[in-house]
């Protein structure tokens, strides 16, 4: 067990490459913001999944898929998604040593269509195949798994707007159920995860109900404790306000008894990083978390290196936590991988 610690430990060092204040990984083979993110194997391989590339326009959104080996510091190309489009705010989480992949929005030259799909990627055969369709379809919702079987798909946009539904996919029996719906504002683009059988999310963008923009941000801070016995039932209470201003697109993943939470943007925005109001919107640099055991937030860093906004989360890996792609200052979708200590 210790040599083969050790020999994981010379391989991890490998994969990195040094830099003046930490190391970091090898970049993206393309720049990529709003794509799907997930770990396998412990978190050695690192997948990103679609998005779209710099140009930010509907044809260059792609259905590619990146993969990214600790053990070895390279990146590969993996099978891309089935379908004609890639999509745009899917989520993705690893669940019985597969990829799954859920949801998210396809963009032509008409506008933007919310779809059902759920694929998973199996890696002994790297082949992706379909799952069961999701009952309500959604994009940009918040995504954790329970005990490696039950995946929770929290709120998110519909169609019709944003939903407050809590829809949990069985990965073992490739079935649907409703969970407790969340007792707050319905929203999309909110960042959480799930830990210790709970699951937290913060902010995301619900419906003016004044004039103007037609989405603003949400304030809110929920946490759902998940019945032992019954996976579809979870006890929701709203938590205090998280530190830092109310935001959308936040990079988040859970870790632990710990859930973190890593820049955004304080105004909802589109793909391209363009308000509901009009205006650009700007990355915030703000790091925090929420710590199950304790029960309180922590800020981890307000002012975080390379923030990111629209990324598909953050990953955790036995060298840290990562966030791949993603948008930086100045609406710029980017090839980086980042590296973040783990605290």
């Amino acid at each position: 067990m210790k040599r083969a610690l050790l020999l994981l430990t010379l391989l991890l060092a490998a994969a990195l490459l040094p830099a003046a204040d930490q190391p970091q990984l090898s970049n993206l083979p393309a720049a990529v913001s709003s794509n799907a993110v997930a770990a396998l194997k412990g978190g050695l391989e690192l997948f990103s999944i679609m998005g779209v590339g710099p140009r930010k326009t509907w044809d260059d959104v792609t259905n590619r898929v990146y993969i990214f080996s600790l053990t070895t510091g390279k990146w590969r190309d993996g099978r891309p998604v089935p379908g004609v489009a890639g999509r745009l705010g899917a989520s993705a989480i690893n669940a019985k040593g597969k990829v799954f992949l859920f949801g998210g929005y396809v963009v032509d030259k008409q506008g933007e269509l919310t779809v059902p799909d759920v694929n998973a990627y199996i890696p002994e055969e790297h082949k992706w195949y379909r799952g069961a369709d999701i009952p309500v379809p959604v994009d940009h919702a918040v995504i954790g798994v329970n005990h490696d079987r039950y995946v929770y798909l929290v709120g998110g946009r519909s169609k019709d707007g944003p939903v407050n539904n809590v829809q949990v996919f069985d990965a073992e029996k490739n079935t649907w159920s409703q969970g407790t719906p969340f007792p707050g504002t319905p929203v999309f683009g909110h960042a959480g995860g799930l830990a210790d059988d709970a699951i937290v999310f913060v902010d995301g963008a619900k419906q003016n109900p004044a004039a103007g923009a037609r989405y603003v941000a949400s304030e809110e801070s929920w946490v759902g404790k998940i019945d032992q016995k019954d996976p579809n039932k979870i006890e929701w209470s709203k938590l205090p306000a998280h530190p830092g201003p109310a935001r959308f697109g936040i990079a988040s993943g859970a870790e632990g008894h710990k859930v973190h939470f890593s820049g955004g943007s304080a105004a909802p925005h589109d793909f391209k990083g363009i308000g509901y109001d009009g205006q650009p919107a700007d990355v915030s640099a703000v790091s925090f978390l929420y710590d199950l055991r304790l029960n309180h937030w922590e800020t981890v860093d307000e002012d975080t290196a390379d923030p990111r906004m629209d990324c598909g989360g953050i990953l955790n890996t036995p060298a840290g936590l990562v966030i791949l792609g993603g948008m930086t200052k100045g609406q710029t979708a980017t090839a980086r991988a980042t590296l973040f200590a783990k605290k």
